[in-house]
């Protein structure tokens, strides 16, 4: 959260305008993390309770940037998708054993594979939306020549 990021009062004013929404079409992508909170999942049928990364992931475009959420939820189930993250921001390399370390995890750039999903809105409106279908390795070399 930025110094400027604060909870409004009731009788607060405000000013600023919501953003233009950029729907990314599919395909690869680098990422700066943006933010990152620590989170509570309730349990599913897939998944029981368990702690969640809830990761705020900005990829910057020619039209402007775009903010994706992605959740990774720390449970031995989902140990590769948390892994493979690390190993995108470069704080794992493939088969190495890492104690995660979250202080170092906002500002972290990386590379990822971009969906796009569809829903029905409560209002019955068919809407889009991005999601991460998966991380991709970090390369050193990609961000040095100037391609992130």
């Amino acid at each position: 959260m930025s110094e400027m990021e604060r909870e409004l009062g009731w009788d607060d004013e405000i000013e600023k305008d919501s953003g233009e929404f950029i729907l990314l079409p599919e395909g690869d992508y680098n990422f700066t993390v943006e933010s990152f909170e620590r989170g509570r999942h309730g349990g599913s049928e897939k998944l029981p309770a368990c702690n969640k990364a809830i990761l705020r992931l900005r990829i910057d475009t020619g039209e402007g940037s775009a903010l994706i959420n992605h959740n990774l939820f720390l449970h031995t189930k989902t140990e590769g998708m948390i892994s493979a993250f690390f190993t995108s921001i470069g704080q794992k390399k493939k088969g190495e054993k890492i104690k995660m370390n979250w202080n170092a995890v906002v500002g972290a750039k990386g590379r990822c594979k971009v969906g796009v999903h569809e829903w029905t809105g409560t209002d019955g409106e068919k809407r889009q939306g991005n999601d991460i279908k998966k991380f991709y390795p970090f390369e050193e070399k990609k961000f040095e020549a100037g391609k992130f």
